[in-house]
């Protein structure tokens, strides 16, 4: 079953949503420059909020790793995404803090070497066309990836089936593709997660 993530989740009226949906990830944004950035105490607000089983994601950009370690002994963050320039000396430096999963992005608008995004010692790699652009990138690059890895870029309702069904990705995430005029957007969160599992039923 492929697994969904609602990224840039902000506000309680959000919560309400995905505790209704029930996706397996939602992400807080946590890097500053973001449009979809929420404060450490606004996040911990949030997370008590959210329903057991739904895993909250933490996502960074080049952050000190003792402030994810921090979050994630708060029990604010269940996960780290990292989207800057973080290597594998930084993912060991964290995991020697605390035993966090790591999703590590990779934009593949950048990327010319496949064989080291499937060689990350992130737990997970995700699949972006850029940070945040919304836009997507062609999937037929990495169609051939062996290890599992989030698939976000782009993807909207309209599309995600069939993201689904030809990249068999182990999970989806979108942010901007489930939001109107830069707010979450109810509807719109309610089509993507149903159209991801009605492909998954066939």
């Amino acid at each position: 079953m492929t697994k969904i993530k609602l990224c840039g989740i902000s506000r309680s009226d959000d919560i309400s949503i995905v505790n209704n949906l029930k996706p397996e990830y939602i992400g807080f944004v946590f890097a500053k420059k973001s449009k979809r950035y929420v404060s450490p105490d606004i996040a911990a607000g949030l997370k008590k909020e959210l329903s057991e089983g739904i895993e909250a994601v933490g996502v960074f950009v080049d952050e000190p790793v003792e402030n994810i370690a921090e979050l994630f002994r708060k029990k604010i963050i269940d996960a780290a995404q990292i989207h800057g320039n973080e290597d594998d000396d930084y993912i060991k430096r964290l995991k020697n803090l605390v035993d966090i999963p790591v999703v590590k992005a990779f934009q593949m608008n950048q990327v010319t070497d496949i064989s080291a995004v499937e060689g990350s010692k992130a737990d997970y790699i995700l699949l972006d066309s850029g940070a945040g652009s919304g836009e997507s990138f062609e999937w037929d690059s990495i169609k051939h990836i062996k290890r599992p890895f989030f698939l976000a870029g782009g993807l909207n309702e309209h599309n995600v089936a069939a993201a689904v069904r030809e990249i068999h990705p182990f999970a989806v995430d979108v942010s901007s593709g489930i939001e109107t005029n830069g707010v979450k957007d109810g509807i719109k969160m309610a089509d993507f997660v149903a159209a991801v599992r009605k492909e998954d039923r066939l």
